[in-house]
């Protein structure tokens, strides 16, 4: 199934939608509402609140099982782990239904374990299609997520870009900017280069 784009609303995130996984929750609800009976499952890509300022409502919209890494879990809960007093919000205190660890299979999707951005900051591979859906890993323009918020470090970002060059990937989704529909492999390798040239 084609990555379904679900464009962020002002300073927050995109969403997407693949097979029954609604991934991130920067969409606004209406976006959502379209989506709303295939959606299975909600994973949220990292602790950030700019990834998650929606999911009480995509939650009691779609019913839907709300996964994340277990490292990251807290930014669902604490206001000073997802950092949403910048934005002026609180957090969205909805638990996760369970933690998602690298290798999981999600309505196929793979999960992939990216920390640098965050220490529990996750990619989602399909194969089936060789797209990534990246968080905040890297961007569509071959740019990669900062790591100097907390639990953000570059050598661990550089190790998880490196990890992703091991994929065939065609289609970045990025949790910011345009996805890179094709030559994923070319975005890879220039966040990639970007980063160990400290650029």
């Amino acid at each position: 199934m084609p990555v379904r784009l679900l464009p962020g609303h002002g300073q927050y995130s995109n969403s997407y939608v693949a097979n029954g996984v609604l991934i991130d929750a920067g969409a606004t609800p209406m976006a959502i509402e379209h989506h709303k009976n295939i959606i299975k499952y909600i994973v949220i890509t990292h602790r950030h609140f700019d990834h998650m300022p929606y999911l009480a409502e995509a939650v009691r919209m779609t019913g839907a099982e709300v996964l994340i890494h277990e490292e990251d879990a807290l930014g669902l809960t604490d206001e000073n782990v997802c950092l949403s007093m910048h934005y002026g919000e609180r957090a969205p205190h909805i638990p996760p239904a369970r933690y998602i660890q690298e290798g999981d299979i999600i309505d196929g999707l793979e999960v992939i374990h990216t920390p640098g951005h965050t220490i529990g900051s996750i990619c989602l591979y399909e194969a089936a299609t060789n797209s990534l859906i990246s968080g905040d890993t890297v961007f569509g323009n071959g740019e990669y997520g900062r790591y100097d918020l907390p639990t953000g470090n570059r050598e661990a970002l550089i190790a998880s870009i490196e990890k992703l060059k091991d994929y065939r990937i065609d289609g970045v989704y990025c949790g910011h900017g345009a996805p890179a529909r094709d030559k994923g492999g070319v975005v890879i390798n220039k966040a990639y280069h970007n980063i160990t040239m400290g650029l």
